[in-house]
């Protein structure tokens, strides 16, 4: 029911009415809110420290300030403290809580010199840098995954494809790395964007900065980010780093439903490739025979849902103007659910990836049934009578054209024989056999980035260090986070203890 008087709000002084209540369904964001309660907690803590150190409030009243800051964290973590859909969202909740515990002069105390706008631009970022993290993790997990598979089988024959048809031969080695080497580019791409994510905005108030004395610099410093959002108004009103890491994990998980697909594919008895471990399959309700790879198709299907929160963002960001607007409150649930997504699938596909089967006879047979090392006998014949690549294209196309009309392949030694002696290009059956043998082919690619094994050796070698740099970055972002709540902490509980802030070093 619409109220009656004055509003109850915290922000209501002007407001002759309660908000209505279909209002309030559209506006309350509780239900978004909940993954930030631990970092508006430590916002606050660093906030009201803040205010202490450049004498804004005093030191008797940041230790009432902190003293509730931390029954409320004690809450939340025990269930007790529910967040309060009346309350609006996550801010007003927890200041709440302050404001009933310590009193609502200490709760307006610690508002000072901050708005609810550079507050959740804060919150957001300090969760979607922790959650970028997670994502590196399992993320290297999986490219951990893909060169643990593709150790051992550098000469594993398997047919490569385009256009999904046979194309040349390649090895198992090759064909894992090739999804290490793309899923490296979206670990840089996420590192990348935590750089920009990892700027802090809170002191930039609703959107002119303050009046009041702050030191910006501390504030970035106790909340673990490299360094001050700097323009105040950029600040509040651009979501930018959440379209980006949106951006960055649709991109992720376009690839990942190419991993996705050739499972699905070569998993089928028409391919009979490679056959997906029971844990990551399901079977039919009406058919007993069957064997589905639902894993790997809800991986491909769970593409879409991160393609979609990547065009709800930016649709959302659309011709805003300048400053905060309600709008942006709609960045957390695309964001959230892209992660949760992104996540989920990576660690399913690691563990899929991990306990698959490698069907090795059948990829072998079925390199040797399709013409797939055509390109490497035009290649012999350039290497070998100097002949243009263009005349050998040509000679090799024919041998393959009457080679399907008899139902023969490349491995009908002597057919082959006959045809090239047609073409006036004598070879004896053993050069044959040598030249149209897959491994044979395989060992002959000696370029940079190719099939052969010395090549893929090599990749590996460079993907398995790139993979520890990347595991090193992560731990040490991780760290400095950690550090820089311990920080927090250490100084909370040195206020708690009676201490003042002159007897400690801030960071």
């Amino acid at each position: 029911m619409q109220g009656e008087g004055k509003s109850s709000k915290l922000w209501g002084g002007r407001f002759s009415a309660e908000m209505a209540d279909v209002a309030l369904d559209l506006s309350e964001s509780t239900g978004a809110d909940g993954p930030m309660v631990f970092e508006d907690i430590w916002g606050s803590q660093a906030h009201a420290i803040m205010l202490a150190k450049c004498e804004i409030i005093g030191e008797d009243d940041l230790r009432e300030i902190l003293r509730w800051l931390e029954k409320a964290k004690e809450a939340w973590n025990d269930g007790s403290f529910e967040l309060r859909r009346e309350l609006e969202d996550v801010h007003m909740n927890v200041e709440t809580y302050l404001r009933e515990g310590a009193g609502s002069e200490m709760g307006g105390r610690l508002h000072t010199a901050r708005s609810r706008n550079d507050q959740v631009a804060t919150d957001g970022k300090m969760h979607c840098r922790a959650r970028i993290i997670d994502i590196r993790e399992a993320l290297a997990d999986l490219r951990a995954a893909l060169l643990a598979r593709a150790e051992g089988h550098e000469e594993a024959v398997m047919p490569g494809y385009t256009h999904t048809q046979h194309a040349q031969p390649i090895s198992v080695a090759f064909w894992l790395t090739g999804h290490a080497s793309g899923l490296a580019r979206d670990d840089a791409r996420l590192a990348d964007a935590y750089s920009r994510v990892n700027t802090c905005p809170l002191g930039a108030a609703a959107l002119a900065g303050t009046s009041f004395p702050t030191d910006r610099e501390l504030s970035a410093s106790l909340l673990g980010f490299q360094g001050v959002q700097e323009h105040s108004i950029d600040c509040v009103g651009t979501r930018d780093w959440v379209a980006e890491t949106i951006a960055d994990l649709a991109i992720l998980m376009s690839g990942l439903s190419k991993i996705a697909e050739e499972f699905v594919l070569w998993s089928t008895w028409e391919y009979g490739m490679l056959e997906i471990d029971d844990a990551y399959s399901s079977g039919s309700s009406i058919m007993p025979q069957k064997k589905n790879p639902c894993i790997a198709e809800l991986t491909r299907g769970k593409v879409g849902v991160v393609y979609g929160r990547l065009t709800q963002i930016l649709t959302m960001l659309k011709g805003l103007p300048s400053g905060y607007n309600r709008d942006l409150q709609e960045d957390k649930p695309p964001l959230w659910d892209a992660f949760n997504c992104a996540e989920l699938c990576l660690r399913a596909v690691a563990e899929m990836i991990k306990t698959v089967t490698f069907r090795l006879d059948r990829m072998r047979a079925s390199v040797g049934q399709n013409f797939a090392t055509a390109t490497e006998l035009a290649n012999y014949l350039v290497r070998d009578r100097g002949l243009p690549f263009r005349t050998c294209h040509e000679i090799i196309g024919s041998l393959v054209g009457v080679l399907v009309q008899e139902g023969k392949t490349l491995d009908d030694h002597a057919r082959v024989q006959e045809i090239l002696a047609e073409h006036e290009q004598e070879m004896t059956l053993e050069e044959i056999a040598d030249i149209v043998d897959p491994v044979s082919c395989l060992n002959r690619q000696v370029s940079i980035g190719s099939t052969g094994p010395e090549p893929v050796r090599t990749m590996m070698g460079r993907l398995s260090e790139g993979l520890k740099n990347s595991r090193a970055d992560v731990a040490g972002a991780r760290d400095q986070l950690e550090g820089a709540y311990a920080q927090t902490m250490k100084i909370v509980e040195h206020v708690l203890a009676g201490g003042p802030l002159s007897g400690i070093d801030l960071g």
